[in-house]
């Protein structure tokens, strides 16, 4: 009589925004599957190395033996985890093994994946940008060749969707190409780039860049350096210089040493991080080439040696496919089905 029914069909102001809240839920859920889709795709010749290796040496047995870890052990140096990370999985499942806890295929698998996982979760510590220090300066270090210059292109994108502010220092004066592959980053993301003729002093960019960006309230400042073979004391020294300069403006920069590393290299990236780690006390890591190797099992004998946050990996070549580093969900992309 009174319209009570047309009027319980009409929708709340809450009821709206409950459902936008679902609404954008459900897009985040989507957007998330996407993102894990795509990082078991880049990880999948990884995959097939290790997790598969693994599987098709542990589902094929009736019973589970101590016999049966040195095919474990094989399987893992093969697939360049690393003698200090395969020692410390094999030895926690000979344990296991002698309480009778792992009695037959399945719990095996589960309990060889939690050990990869606890190598890994020490240096789960994606970076973050503090708001305090403008700019945040991260330095980027590394070999020729391993995507320094993409991977601050890459960087520099991730940041602008974080609404930051960005600018590049284009540190690396040994190679015109560099610069000018960071000039075109910095175009085609609407970011300055601080540049000098080729051969200037890198230290200097690097501080022009670092006067430029807090003179602009600038929030992130990322300087690219020379590529460097880390057996080259003199190279080594230079990047040393490039830090004491920086320390001159501020003691606590730079915020971040990043150290670039090429996972195709296997375990020669285990080396290099050591170097470099020797020389300039880095603060992180970033794995790239992940989706072009089936070495990326070295990311567990670098977390295992040197316990360094390991900061992002690269999983492909578009813009958004460096992305920050997490232990279960890499863990979880080389097991699941």
């Amino acid at each position: 009589m009174f319209g009570f029914g047309k009027k319980q069909k009409s929708e709340s102001p809450d009821s709206k925004e409950n459902k936008g809240d679902d609404l954008n839920a459900s897009v985040k859920q989507e957007d998330k599957a996407g993102i894990f889709s795509r990082l078991k795709k880049g990880l999948s010749r990884t995959r097939d190395k290790l997790s598969d290796g693994l599987a098709e040496v542990v589902l094929g047995e009736k019973s589970i033996d101590l016999n049966l870890l040195d095919d474990i052990e094989t399987q893992l140096l093969s697939a360049d985890v690393g003698i200090d990370a395969t020692d410390q999985i094999i030895e926690n499942l000979k344990k296991q093994l002698g309480r009778k806890q792992l009695a037959d295929p399945e719990q095996f698998m589960t309990a060889l994946r939690n050990e990869l996982t606890n190598i890994l979760i020490p240096c789960d510590a994606p970076l973050t940008i503090q708001s305090d220090s403008k700019p945040f300066v991260i330095l980027m270090v590394g070999v020729n060749g391993v995507g320094k210059t993409t991977s601050i292109g890459k960087l520099a994108k991730l940041y602008q969707s974080q609404g930051l502010n960005v600018m590049l220092a284009a540190g690396d004066t040994f190679r015109a190409a560099a610069v000018e592959q960071l000039q075109v980053w910095g175009e085609r993301n609407s970011v300055p780039v601080v540049a000098q003729a080729t051969g200037a002093d890198s230290a200097s960019v690097i501080f022009d860049a670092y006067q430029s960006a807090k003179a602009k309230q600038v929030d992130v400042l990322i300087a690219d350096t020379a590529g460097r073979l880390h057996t080259k004391d003199n190279l080594m020294n230079e990047l040393g210089k490039i830090i004491r300069v920086l320390k001159k403006q501020e003691e606590g920069l730079p915020n971040e040493i990043l150290l670039v590393l090429d996972a195709t290299t296997g375990q020669n990236a285990l080396s290099q991080a050591e170097s470099f780690n020797k020389t300039s006390n880095l603060t992180g890591i970033a794995l790239t080439k992940l989706d072009g190797t089936a070495k990326g099992g070295v990311v567990f004998a670098l977390a295992k040696k040197l316990s360094l946050p390991i900061r992002f990996i690269g999983v492909g070549e578009k813009i958004d496919d460096l992305r920050p580093f997490h232990a279960e969900e890499f863990v979880e992309a080389l097991f699941s089905e």
